[in-house]
């Protein structure tokens, strides 16, 4: 039987980001799930799958939204977490410029109050126009913010980067945003 990669890629995100309660799965402090027995729990839970369609997933994902631990015989999301874990990432320099897509109908808000992560741990940030576009058509029209992040790192904000090179930060204070395109 062929497994929707698109499916269990949506699946994975969902369990391991938010709701690994669902299927009776318990992340480790820093996120990590041990293959088998997500393997286990999904199939028993009804989502079929096998360690090699997870692996598969994982090889072919263009926006490697997951890790595997070393050894590999763990997973976890590479970010975008809104159940409580530390991803363990040392805080880092950032590019004095990331970019932040959303949708149009958020910009005003966010303007007043600056980028929030919301349910999430973290607010992401990309390092490039097109991929902050992209982002922010998953929400509709979009629009691209410029984040001032060499001055938020100076200002003492930390910045984390993302196994899968998104950048992560508590949050971006509106005098660090620039409205830049209405996409």
């Amino acid at each position: 039987m062929a497994v929707d990669q698109i499916h269990l890629s949506r699946f994975l995100s969902f369990v391991l980001r938010h709701k690994p309660d669902e299927i009776g799965l318990t992340l480790g402090p820093e996120g990590w799930a041990n293959i088998d027995e997500l393997v286990e729990k999904a199939n028993a839970s009804g989502t079929k799958f096998a360690r090699a369609d997870l692996l598969g997933v994982v090889a072919s994902s263009d926006k490697k939204r997951f890790s595997l631990s070393a050894d590999g015989l763990s997973i976890r999301a590479a970010q975008g977490h809104s159940v409580p874990v530390e991803l363990g990432l040392p805080p880092r320099e950032p590019p004095s410029i990331l970019y932040h897509g959303t949708a149009t109908r958020f910009v005003e808000a966010i303007l007043s109050e600056g980028l929030k992560p919301q349910a999430r741990q973290h607010v992401h940030l990309s390092s490039d126009e097109a991929t902050a576009k992209r982002v922010g058509q998953r929400h509709g029209l979009p629009h691209i913010f410029r984040v001032n992040a060499g001055g938020m790192h100076i200002g003492g904000y930390k910045f984390y980067r993302a196994d899968n090179g998104v950048w992560l930060t508590g949050r971006v204070p509106p005098e660090f945003l620039a409205s830049i395109s209405p996409g």
